[in-house]
């Protein structure tokens, strides 16, 4: 199998959400055949540069992005593919040369405190992931000094916060003000979330608005390529 096939099936495992040879993917036929990890594994193996095969990750990331857009994905298939990049990025990252990962620039993400919803937030953080950036997920529940501490010491470029309830939408007016108190005024804030607007965005003084996850690649890309 030429380098070029190799990467073919690697991308396509990745879109059918074929994790692994024990894996049946989306359309239920695929089990027993080389799934993701193999296929990196093999790509490795046969010398194809890290760097390319994080590319297929992004490539595959964007066509699936485009079938959830069009409907002919669900959130669930999304995952899965989502979940095939997570875990091929943990055979990727020891192998990629210091800071050939994170050209792009740093990102930190949470729920803030008092929401437990991550699903959203896993999702956009593979997907940024995978795209090219660092990524430092601080989980969920997260307090806003939490959030501070790890500017202080990762010192990201994009900083993201997410909140399902409108309840702990409030938290994130809190985090933004003391971002910006501290005088990071140089990071991006992006917010996403069911109750969140355009609006309220604007209101707490955060950059961007996200309605979903392919909504923060196009944004997070813009805002990359205008920098």
């Amino acid at each position: 199998m030429s380098k070029d096939d190799l990467l073919k099936k690697l991308e396509n495992a990745i879109v059918m959400g074929h994790l692994d040879a024990d894996d049946e993917g989306f359309d239920g036929t695929m089990e027993g055949t080389p799934g993701t990890l193999e296929l990196v594994d093999k790509a490795l193996e046969e010398g194809i540069e890290p760097q390319k095969i994080l590319d297929i990750f992004a490539k595959s990331m964007e066509k699936v992005g485009e079938l959830f857009e069009s409907e002919e994905y669900f959130l669930p298939d999304m995952l899965a593919s989502a979940e095939c990049v997570g875990e091929a990025m943990d055979i990727i990252e020891p192998k990629l040369q210091a800071g050939s990962n994170s050209d792009k620039g740093k990102f930190i993400i949470a729920t803030v405190e008092g929401d437990l919803h991550d699903i959203g937030k896993n999702i956009v953080a593979t997907m940024i992931k995978g795209a090219g950036y660092q990524v430092m997920d601080l989980g969920i529940d997260v307090p806003a000094e939490e959030i501070l501490k790890a500017i202080r010491e990762f010192k990201p470029d994009f900083v993201g916060l997410s909140a399902l309830l409108t309840t702990t939408m409030i938290e994130m007016e809190q985090v933004v003000k003391q971002i910006r108190e501290e005088g990071f005024s140089d990071i991006k804030v992006f917010i996403g979330g069911a109750p969140t607007s355009k609006e309220f965005a604007e209101k707490i003084g955060a950059d961007h608005y996200c309605r979903d996850v392919m909504d923060a690649m196009h944004k997070l890309e813009e805002v990359k390529a205008a920098s």
